[in-house]
């Protein structure tokens, strides 16, 4: 069992207990990293969205003395998310439409081929979607405001002032934070695939 998933059964075992704690960062970590998962999957309906999670947190909380950490907790829960987002689509008798996997975007496209180059030894030990998965993996890991700031920036091509508006800073705090934010993501890219820098 990898380090990862050791604290994620922590975490389900202190939510087992009751621990109120252990709900609140249940929810503040994982609520926007699921709106993030369900949002372009229902269309960008934000409201829909919103509710796709909700009720993605309803099954899970009663399940969750099922979680065993044979995956990563996030990958867990999008499972309950997969099931509310077809029971979205159901209830207007349509079909999920297709989403475009976040390795075909040309932002993180270059992002992939960059972060490649920073994994010692990697010798093409990672196919570009193991490489796509462990980016999601590591943005999914950080602090809210770090994911939400190199989304905005690197993947939704936002300006920096827009992402600064967007977390109601200044434009050079927005930098500031940004560029922890990419030392954050290399540090725990390469903590996730156990790499060093050359």
């Amino acid at each position: 069992m990898t380090d990862l998933n050791r604290a994620d059964r922590d975490l389900v075992s202190r939510l087992l207990e009751g621990s109120t704690e252990a709900f609140e960062f249940l929810v503040d970590e994982y609520y926007p990293r699921l709106y993030r998962f369900a949002y372009p999957r229902v269309a960008s309906d934000a409201e829909a969205a919103q509710d796709v999670v909700q009720g993605t947190f309803e099954k899970v909380i009663p399940n969750l003395g099922r979680y065993r950490g044979e995956a990563m907790l996030f990958t867990w829960l999008c499972t309950f998310c997969r099931y509310e987002i077809a029971a979205y689509w159901r209830k207007r008798g349509k079909t999920a439409p297709e989403v475009a996997l976040v390795e075909d975007a040309p932002a993180v496209r270059a992002a992939l081929e960059s972060l490649a180059a920073l994994a010692e030894g990697s010798d093409a030990l990672f196919e570009r979607r193991e490489l796509a998965r462990l980016v999601r993996v590591t943005l999914d890991r950080l602090p809210v405001h770090y994911g939400n700031a190199l989304d905005w920036k690197y993947i939704h091509g936002l300006p920096v002032r827009e992402v600064a508006e967007r977390l109601g800073i200044s434009g050079k705090a927005a930098e500031s934070l940004l560029t922890r934010a990419r030392q954050a993501f290399r540090d725990g890219f390469l903590a996730v695939v156990g790499g060093s820098m050359t």
